[in-house]
């Protein structure tokens, strides 16, 4: 089963951290977030993925096309047309993956659309290249598998950015500061879609993957949710940046699935 990752957005609530590279290229340690989106499906054991690209592609060509020698000792025969001798090369990711040019402003229907021609399965997995969580994709993808409909969407609940009350009438019987995770459910992405999903979608830069083309399938009632009550967070802005980035320093990161060595703190 694949795994396609919308990357081509602009980011631009997040431009104070990094205004040249696009947003699944801000590193959260010395990796992008794309690359911890990638190594907790690779976890699971699904290591084909599809990147849709827009903004700024090239900087994530560049990350994939120059990623063995990265990590590698190599040496460089600048005498015959720089030819490359790797002397000690890291670990290989078992990844292949498809970096597919999308358009440089389509929104993410049109993104969807666009890469139809590269799943070759009757089932994929979709995601936003800007949230990191502890989902365990294979029971997400049983349940999908058991319910038989068009789509699953995995609902989580927000970090609580904001104090909440809770009320009986004008009494307030519970008042929190800011929790770890709001009560309610949104769109944490890691979707399941079976290929049908492609015939509500057209080729047309403004189609936005949210609206319409969802709204449908709630309608037809082809659209599950599943409950994610673990971790779950976004990289939206500079403060989301710094909260990763310090639980990863501090080898506190739940989303860290494939290094069970690391400590990790419960959600």
């Amino acid at each position: 089963m694949q795994v396609v990752i919308l990357c081509g957005g602009q980011g631009t609530r997040i431009r104070d951290v990094a205004d040249d590279i696009p947003k699944p290229m801000i590193p959260i340690g010395d990796r992008p977030i794309l690359w911890h989106i990638m190594k907790g499906y690779a976890q699971h054991g699904y290591t084909d993925f599809i990147l849709c690209l827009g903004y700024k592609s090239w900087s994530i060509k560049s990350f994939f096309l120059n990623y063995q020698l990265a990590r590698a000792d190599f040496s460089v025969d600048l005498g015959k047309s720089a030819q490359v001798e790797v002397q000690s090369p890291p670990a290989a990711e078992n990844w292949h993956v498809t970096l597919a040019e999308t358009g440089l402003t389509s929104m993410t229907g049109c993104r969807i659309k666009r890469i139809e021609k590269y799943i070759t399965g009757d089932t994929f997995l979709l995601t936003y290249g800007d949230g990191v969580a502890d989902v365990d994709v294979e029971k997400l993808v049983r349940f999908h598998r058991r319910h038989g409909k068009i789509g699953t969407v995995t609902a989580v609940r927000a970090p609580g950015r904001f104090g909440e009350i809770e009320l009986d009438g004008s009494r307030v019987v519970e008042f929190m500061e800011k929790p770890l995770m709001a009560r309610g459910r949104i769109n944490g992405g890691f979707f399941v879609f079976d290929r049908r999903v492609f015939d509500g979608l057209q080729d047309d830069p403004k189609l936005i993957f949210e609206n319409e083309p969802m709204a449908k399938l709630t309608d037809e009632g082809q659209l599950m949710a599943y409950l994610h009550d673990g971790f779950w967070h976004p990289m939206d802005n500079s403060r989301d940046y710094q909260y990763l980035n310090e639980l990863w320093a501090r080898g506190e990161a739940p989303w860290n699935t494939w290094e069970p060595q690391r400590a990790r703190i419960a959600a």
